[in-house]
């Protein structure tokens, strides 16, 4: 399919601090937008000025939920090269949550090549401060004006651009985590694989709860038995135990993140061992009471890399080490984003080069 590009006459003024960004606040010129009807497929791809779209009272989406999402980042190198980190990763994902919520697959090759256009077109937005990016939000959304619950019929794809800096605005300072004790994101046989809104809507009760409390973000324990760790509201977790790196393995209720991939693969390649597999929170406090939890830390596109320096379960108060920032932690963020910005060499092809 051959995208359609307008251009905007109306430029909006870019923002004039970039140390002061913050995540999603702003919007670029123009987004992607393609359709899906029945009988026609995907059809008209094109690239327009930002602006409002126009939805029925009774759309599906916004009574039944039927949208899912990505997160990605294009990043502007020292040299002036764009690149971006693992894009068919995310548009494979996005097809696993359009199966799941019985979306149409997309062409993931050319939803990648959409994204690259999209790109292109606002380059002069992607910021140049220090740990700042262009943030890339693809999501599909039902457009059926109906007040009926069914797969949809019609769907826009779309793809929207936001110039972002550090996610938390402590930057990689370790971050305070509260255990969640009482409310339930996912269950396995449910949505919690899935990137789609519906999961975050059932985290906002528990998140609120933990920032009134003074903590950055929640730590999800499994519905059913409520003992093994899940993520983080916004991250896949890691714990360092005496020299062993755990994840919780993936079991349907868990977001398979592409930078907790990429940094499973990292860290193997250098050596360390890593295991996915359940794990409890009653053995990441004993690890912590006996002097063997070393390190803890998120993945995710936003942070890439967030270290823990602090875990609250109930009356447990945990500081992993001293609350300051580990070395395996600082390492991989290191690596990471030194891949991403094009300043250490990509031995493991992750990066694609936009312009």
């Amino acid at each position: 399919m051959q995208i359609s590009i307008e251009h905007t006459k109306s430029p909006k003024q870019k923002p004039l601090d970039q140390t002061k960004l913050g995540f999603g606040v702003y919007t670029t010129d123009h987004m992607f937008i393609m359709n899906y009807d029945d009988g026609e497929g995907w059809h008209n791809p094109r690239i327009v000025p930002y602006a409002p779209v126009a939805l029925d009272p009774t759309a599906m989406c916004l009574h039944y939920g039927q949208e899912v999402f990505e997160g990605m980042k294009a990043y502007l190198t020292e040299d002036k090269r764009i690149l971006l980190f693992r894009p068919d990763r995310n548009m494979a994902r996005l097809n696993s949550s359009n199966e799941r919520l019985c979306i149409p697959q997309i062409d993931e090759e050319f939803a990648v090549e959409a994204i690259k256009e999209l790109v292109k077109v606002d380059a002069d937005w992607i910021p140049t401060a220090p740990d700042s990016s262009l943030y890339i939000r693809p999501f599909i959304f039902a457009t059926d004006a109906r007040l009926g619950v069914h797969p949809a019929h019609h769907l826009l794809f779309m793809v929207v651009l936001s110039p972002v800096g550090a996610y938390y605005p402590q930057g990689l300072n370790p971050v305070k985590i509260y255990v969640e004790n009482n409310f339930v994101r996912a269950v396995r046989g449910g949505m919690g694989f899935v990137k789609t809104a519906g999961n975050y809507a059932a985290s906002l009760k528990a998140q609120d709860e933990a920032e009134k409390k003074n903590y950055t973000q929640v730590l999800w324990l499994d519905g059913v038995e409520r003992k093994y760790i899940e993520e983080v509201g916004t991250m896949n977790v890691f714990f360092k135990i005496n020299g062993e790196l755990i994840t919780p393995s993936l079991d349907g209720a868990t977001l398979p993140g592409v930078t907790r991939m990429s940094t499973i693969e990292l860290l193997r390649s250098n050596g360390f061992t890593v295991t996915e597999r359940k794990i409890s929170i009653d053995e990441v406090a004993d690890a912590a009471a006996n002097g063997l939890l070393e390190e803890a830390f998120g993945t995710g596109t936003a942070a890439v890399i967030s270290p823990i320096g602090e875990l609250l379960y109930g009356e447990n108060n945990m500081i992993i080490n001293n609350g300051e920032i580990g070395v395996v932690s600082q390492m991989l963020y290191d690596e990471l984003t030194g891949i991403q910005w094009g300043k250490k060499p990509d031995k493991f092809g992750w990066t694609v080069k936009i312009i």
